[in-house]
């Protein structure tokens, strides 16, 4: 496994609700990967809205299938998804 960093934007009047829907989501997501999901941290809002930041593990080849799964959120305007060296 290696060591990966998702950030997600919410936009900036997201709820404390719409907040932990989308963190369930991703450890949903990440669970169906068989990855695992560090502490995630909420950055709170900076200038574009909110954002949360999830440190992972993954395979690699698990990765297209979390990004394919980011886009089809509703919930969540921005993401990036990166390897850690």
């Amino acid at each position: 496994m290696e060591k990966y960093e998702l950030t997600i934007v919410l936009d900036a009047k997201a709820t404390a609700v719409k907040k932990k829907k989308v963190t369930e989501v991703v450890e949903k997501i990440v669970a169906l990967a068989k990855g695992k999901l560090g502490k995630v941290e909420d950055w709170g809002v900076k200038e574009a809205g909110l954002y949360l930041f999830f440190p992972l593990e993954l395979e690699k080849s698990s990765v297209k299938m979390i990004s394919t799964k980011m886009e089809q959120e509703t919930d969540i305007l921005k993401y990036l998804l990166i390897r850690k060296y």
